[in-house]
């Protein structure tokens, strides 16, 4: 059952094939499907992951060395040279798919290959080609340099990468075309090919399947014991650190002066209660009888329970009692010598 991950990034039917094939029996080829960048493999199962450096353990694997990959793809978003290790040489040649490469395109991937083989020829490093199934764009360029380079018969050619790529050729046009259609020519071959470019990468991603044993390993959960932080019994609750201890809080100033002159009030300090309030130090306590405007004297301002704050230290003085001469608009405050005009409050001035 085809496994398409195209809404993760993924290409389409990528997980559907194997990874690398094997080395083409006397070539220098070997072809694979496209390895992805570091945050695309990050979306797979460890078992699925499949990058430059998983290819450069597959054929370490089987003691082979790669010296060049030529990306044959459309597009650049599945990895980019920095995702390279700088061991390799990338050459990115743009080939649209399911159609056949044009003759420019072919004649671009006979010199990159003749101009790699002729500065490797004292080594055995490999040619890898992929697309992005390494399969048919792959498998097409491939087996026309066979056939048009080192005279390969046709069937022979495709026999031979198909064996082992492990997948065979899917594309009717492309086979039609290698077994049918004419030889392309070489002229040109030995001219100035595109110059590879080096990898630039150092460190292998975390994500490999080498640096870790599984996935959880390489990204361990907060849930787990040896990665619970202890918190303070202090930050449990979250504002706790915004609140400044007791021993902050200075004791307030008195607001009269001695000679009973009220004295400015710092803006960031407690201010004393509105004398007019109906739970000020005057009022008796709630359900006890008594006037709202009751002296100092009074049982409450009496009482030693109000004579320390327990945040703020000790009290200051009793404010003197309110005078009548202002208030609300009230028919109960109207008495002989105010009347009142107006919505709020008016002074008026006695008549003679």
């Amino acid at each position: 059952m085809p496994r398409s991950g195209k809404k993760n990034g993924i290409p389409d039917r990528w997980l559907d094939y194997t990874a690398v094939g094997r080395r083409l029996p006397r070539t220098r080829f070997i072809a694979f499907k496209v390895p992805l960048k570091q945050s695309l493999n990050h979306k797979l199962p460890c078992s699925d992951v499949f990058g430059p450096w998983e290819l450069l353990d597959s054929l370490k694997k089987e003691n082979q060395e790669l010296g060049l990959i030529i990306d044959l793809t459309f597009t650049t978003r599945y990895y980019k040279l920095q995702d390279l290790p700088e061991s390799l040489l990338y050459v990115k040649i743009f080939t649209a798919g399911h159609e056949v490469p044009s003759d420019e395109t072919i004649l671009s991937f006979k010199r990159v290959v003749h101009r790699f083989l002729r500065n490797n020829a004292d080594n055995d490093k490999l040619i890898g080609v992929h697309c992005t199934h390494g399969l048919n764009r792959t498998g097409y360029l491939i087996c026309r340099y066979l056939i048009d380079v080192d005279g390969m018969d046709p069937k022979q050619a495709v026999e031979l990468f198909n064996s082992s790529r492990g997948h065979t050729i899917e594309r009717q046009n492309y086979l039609q075309d290698l077994h049918c259609g004419p030889k392309r020519s070489n002229k040109g071959i030995d001219e100035c090919a595109r110059v590879p470019e080096r990898g630039t990468a150092v460190h292998r991603p975390c994500y490999s399947s080498l640096a870790s044993d599984s996935r959880k390993e390489s990204r361990p959960h907060l849930s787990e014991p040896r990665l619970r932080r202890a918190v303070p019994p202090q930050r449990l609750n979250p504002c706790s650190h915004l609140r400044p201890p007791r021993e902050a809080f200075l004791p307030p100033p008195p607001f009269y002066s001695p000679m009973r002159v009220p004295l400015p009030l710092h803006p960031y300090r407690w201010t004393p209660p509105h004398c007019d309030s109906q739970w000020g130090r005057g009022a008796p306590y709630p359900g006890e009888g008594g006037s709202r405007y009751s002296s100092p004297d009074s049982q409450w301002s009496r009482d030693p329970r109000l004579q320390m704050d327990r945040r703020r230290g000790p009290l200051p003085p009793a404010l003197p009692q309110y005078s009548p001469r202002w208030a609300y608009s009230s028919s109960s405050c109207d008495g002989p010598e105010e009347r009142w005009a107006g919505p709020r409050m008016k002074h008026h001035y006695n008549a003679q």
